[in-house]
């Protein structure tokens, strides 16, 4: 059993603490998944929580679930119309030139029978855009701060490697995946403003992982906790890698992410 971090929670609302290796749908090789652990994180409510948005099986950080129906739906359209802020930290793979900027590559998913699908940077693609800042730097490593305004598949992913000229850290699909036991990446921060309501509003502790690397991260806390240990799963590149869900209106196909 994890005992998940509660980010913030009220009568409509929950935010957790994602660990890193627990992905939110079972994969098609088995293994523990977000959905086992519903039920617990009710704390007396008649309904499970529900995913609003997604991250990354590797992604940690702050996930927000919904308690009722009615909830779900507001939530989703605030994901929708882009009204929520989110802040990301990501390892870069190198030494990122400049201080700060924005990345606004249209965003596509191409396929092969060798390595699957991924996504690309195209001009035919789907809008995408990121804003960026460097936190910190390392000798062949940089801790970059990413605000994404889009939610795409694989954002912050390929804006990373299209836009800085680096994958992030450990990723297997758009970097060499070493480095690092998982793709570095961390929903570090996030608000939805509510009409009558105060906002919902979460900052996830920086991961041991993270810490582990030695960078000067101001304002956050540091984990205390062991990092959820899932089996050991390489994201294949093979035709058998899922798909992304698309057209779920209850489930908002955010982001990383």
């Amino acid at each position: 059993m994890i005992d998940f971090s509660i980010l913030f929670e009220d009568g409509e609302a929950l935010v957790i603490d994602k660990p890193a290796g627990l992905p939110l749908d079972r994969p098609r090789a088995g293994g523990p998944a977000l959905e086992d652990y519903l039920d617990a994180l009710r704390f007396g409510f008649q309904r499970e929580p529900f995913p609003v948005h997604r991250l990354d099986r590797d992604t940690s950080g702050c996930l927000l679930l919904a308690r009722n129906p009615k909830a779900l739906k507001r939530f989703s359209a605030a994901f929708e119309a882009r009204e929520v802020a989110k802040v990301y930290l990501g390892v870069v793979a190198g030494e990122v030139a400049g201080k700060q900027g924005t990345i606004d590559f249209s965003l596509t998913k191409i396929s092969s029978a060798e390595n699957g699908w991924r996504m690309i940077a195209a001009k035919k693609g789907k809008p995408a855009v990121t804003h960026w800042k460097v936190i910190d730097r390392k000798p062949g490593l940089t801790m970059v701060e990413f605000r994404p305004e889009t939610g795409r598949t694989h954002q912050i992913r390929i804006h990373a490697l299209a836009g800085l000229g680096f994958a992030l850290l450990g990723d297997p699909i758009y970097g060499d995946g070493k480095g690092a036991r998982r793709t570095m990446l961390h929903a570090a921060a996030i608000t939805i403003q509510r009409t009558g309501k105060p906002p919902i509003s979460a900052i996830a502790p920086l991961p041991i992982d993270f810490d582990a690397l030695g960078f000067d991260v101001p304002g956050f806390e540091r984990e205390e906790l062991e990092p959820f240990a899932a089996p050991e799963i390489v994201e294949p590149t093979n035709p058998a890698h899922p798909e992304p869900v698309e057209g779920q209106a209850q489930l908002s196909p955010d982001e990383d992410a």
